[in-house]
């Protein structure tokens, strides 16, 4: 009869496992900068993942205000009849975001500088997005 073994260094090798195990250390070591959870921590980063994390997390924030702006705003033009136009323009704002944010990061692809510019990018717009829609909300 064959004995079978179901050891993980004996079923994909060596190098697998080690190869996977330095992986998932790797995450674990540094999945807590990964997640900028205090302000504290995103005065200064001086770790690129946590550079990353805090722009991710400022996104995040300028998104949530957007959401916020966006609600108000429909409300605005639902009264004036303008709901319609609004939609379409903030689709393909959302359209264009998307589109020059990509493009605006694309040089460092593949990078760990990436996530920082394109979170930056997606922030900046965004606010000024949110800006304009409670300037229409305001008139």
């Amino acid at each position: 009869m064959r004995q079978t073994s179901n050891s993980l260094i004996e079923r994909f090798g060596v190098l697998r496992f080690c190869a996977a195990w330095g992986i998932a250390c790797t995450a674990l070591a540094f999945g807590s900068m990964a997640h900028a959870q205090s302000e504290a921590e995103c005065i200064a980063p001086q770790v690129q993942q946590l550079m990353n994390a805090c722009a991710a997390k400022e996104y995040r924030e300028a998104d949530a205000a957007l959401n916020t702006a966006w609600k108000s705003a429909k409300a605005f033009a639902d009264a004036i009849g303008r709901n319609k136009a609004l939609l379409e323009a903030q689709r393909a704002w959302l359209t264009y975001r998307d589109a020059a944010c990509d493009v605006h990061a694309s040089p460092f692809e593949g990078g760990s500088l990436q996530p920082l510019i394109q979170s930056t990018c997606l922030s900046k717009l965004t606010a000024e997005r949110t800006r304009m829609l409670l300037e229409f909300n305001a008139y």
